[in-house]
């Protein structure tokens, strides 16, 4: 069809299939049960449907939205077939992520006229921040850029030794202070490090405590306010990294983090070893935010764009 258009490379395009499949088995299996001995869409069938999209971690919000968008196809065709049913849902979840999705996958684009770039990362312990932090490393060095890491992580020294290791392993720069440093002076001193050493993207890590709100907040405004001192529109991007095999869990992550701060993208990690890859759709449709990145595999180069296509043909391919 020529709505799904393919830009990812044949190599990619395994590895996103191999990453979701987990995902997919589970739906498919619901969705054949769902419509077992039904040859057309009706409201039973609607109903089921309903059903498989919530336990599949779409959310219930965006789950209502979907089955509006069936509805109204179906009223338009009456004899709307099951068989076409896969397909249809294709359709229409790509039609609904191309909202908050536009245009080409493209990641992080860095302006000419913006050196050094500052991406600031968010999230809670566990979620694969720092990996995610160590594979865009990897992915802007192997495009020829100059990277630096800001270990502002200084509640955790686990934290601070985990970015170290990914910056030995990309061998790139790192900022770093010893445990319980104040992570705006870490921030600082690495934004302040990358505009001497001509850097062209400084990614800083923050700490994943989500202890409440108000702290969260202040906390990350500190970081944003000191950067500041030293490029005025930092940061640039803040990308919030979610664990997709939470499942419901990153909905609330999002929500707390979108609460507390301007998040401007989504990464979502470790689909492939979960069958809670639905999460992805109900996220990039409630919070209106990008999702630039998606994990499907622990390998240096599969942290993958997301485009919205391929994620849905891969996740809906029979």
């Amino acid at each position: 069809m020529s709505l799904f258009k393919k830009i990812f490379s044949k190599e990619k395009k395994e590895t996103l299939d191999k990453g979701l499949e987990k995902s997919k088995n589970t739906f498919l299996s619901k969705m054949s049960k769902a419509v077992a001995g039904k040859s057309t869409v009706d409201e039973a069938v609607l109903d089921q449907l309903e059903e498989v999209l919530i336990s599949s971690d779409v959310g219930v919000a965006t789950t209502i939205k979907i089955i509006k968008r069936i509805e109204e196809r179906v009223e338009k065709d009456k004899y709307l077939g099951t068989g076409e049913l896969n397909e249809i849902l294709r359709e229409e979840i790509a039609g609904l992520l191309s909202e908050t999705n536009s245009g080409e996958a493209t990641g992080f684009d860095l302006p000419k006229d913006q050196k050094p770039y500052v991406i600031m990362v968010v999230g809670v312990n566990g979620v694969g921040k720092t990996t995610t932090i160590g594979k865009l490393a990897h992915q802007f060095k192997k495009d020829g850029k100059k990277v630096l890491l800001g270990a502002g992580d200084t509640f955790r020294a686990a934290a601070i030794d985990q970015l170290q290791v990914w910056a030995d392993r990309t061998q790139v720069p790192i900022v770093k202070q010893k445990m319980g440093s104040d992570p705006a002076s870490v921030a600082f001193d690495a934004v302040q490090s990358a505009v001497k050493q001509g850097v062209d993207v400084v990614i800083i890590d923050t700490a994943g405590r989500l202890h409440n709100k108000v702290n969260l907040m202040n906390e990350l405004t500190k970081v944003k306010m000191v950067m500041q001192k030293v490029i005025p529109n930092a940061p640039h991007e803040v990308l919030l990294v979610l664990d997709g095999s939470t499942g419901q869990n990153a909905f609330e992550q999002a929500k707390q983090f979108t609460a507390a701060t301007d998040v401007t993208s989504l990464a979502v990690t470790k689909l492939d070893g979960t069958a809670k890859g639905g999460v992805v759709i109900g996220i990039s449709d409630q919070f209106q935010i990008p999702v630039k990145y998606i994990g499907v595999g622990e390998g240096l180069e599969d942290l993958q764009v997301f485009n919205k296509y391929e994620f849905v043909d891969s996740f809906f391919k029979k």
